[in-house]
């Protein structure tokens, strides 16, 4: 891509496994903490814990949906009790010739995460680069008709565009994670996977998601690398 047409786009980056590494610390810390979160408000073992966090996240996309549709919980409290994180300060890193070429990036540039906003906060400001996107859009922003809509939500997509104001083909959506990049080619806008950090602890995922085919490029990927580097045209 041009730099040119590149100039015109608006970029939706994903955050975890997309601009820094979260399966060595952050996914592990997740699952540890979404499972005893579970298994504390809702008494049960641990193995059932465990199990409905799994469940609900390959059900809805996000374990949280689950507990609130089936048991009542507030979003608000799962989202800050399970993301303190009191070690990441220690842990996070992301590849310096992305976070470079993140600086000189053209065009507008956002953060579209179903992470709470709080902590995307936090990992953008210890990789330095809290002030090279023109908004966050986290977890609490994804609200429509009163639920939560996150990703890969296709109506909550569509609803991004329409709020920054630009037609989804006019928008790259930058992640990590396939289903996601599926719904975002489903309402018009373009796809990059981001392959770099996810291929490297795909078992560390919260979720639990099993191997993916790292060397195939499925048709609503419009391309996948290892950088994000690679995308910018060399000068």
């Amino acid at each position: 891509m041009s730099e040119v047409c590149l100039r015109r786009r608006v970029w939706l980056f994903d955050l975890d496994n997309t601009l820094h590494d979260a399966s060595s610390h952050v996914f592990p810390e997740l699952k540890r903490t979404m499972t005893e979160y579970v298994q504390r408000e809702l008494r049960v073992d641990a193995a059932e814990a465990e199990r409905l966090r799994r469940k609900y996240f390959e059900r809805y996309g996000a374990t949280l949906l689950g507990l609130v549709r089936h048991h009542g919980v507030r979003a608000a409290h799962f989202l800050h009790d399970t993301h303190q994180l009191p070690e990441l300060a220690r842990h996070v890193r992301g590849q310096g010739l992305d976070l470079a070429a993140i600086r000189r990036w053209p065009g507008r540039k956002f953060i579209l995460t179903n992470a709470p906003r709080a902590y995307a906060l936090r990992v953008l400001q210890l990789l330095g680069i809290e002030g090279l996107f023109e908004a966050v859009l986290s977890i609490e922003d994804m609200r429509m008709f009163g639920q939560l809509r996150p990703k890969p939500d296709a109506r909550m997509l569509r609803r991004v565009a329409v709020r920054l104001r630009v037609r989804p083909g006019q928008c790259t959506l930058v992640e990590d994670t396939l289903v996601h990049q599926k719904a975002a080619r489903r309402v018009g806008m373009r796809t990059v996977w981001m392959q770099g950090f996810a291929r490297a602890g795909a078992a560390a995922h919260p979720g639990g998601a099993g191997p993916q085919r790292w060397c195939r490029r499925p048709g609503y990927v419009d391309q996948r690398v290892r950088r994000l580097a690679d995308l910018l045209p060399r000068r």
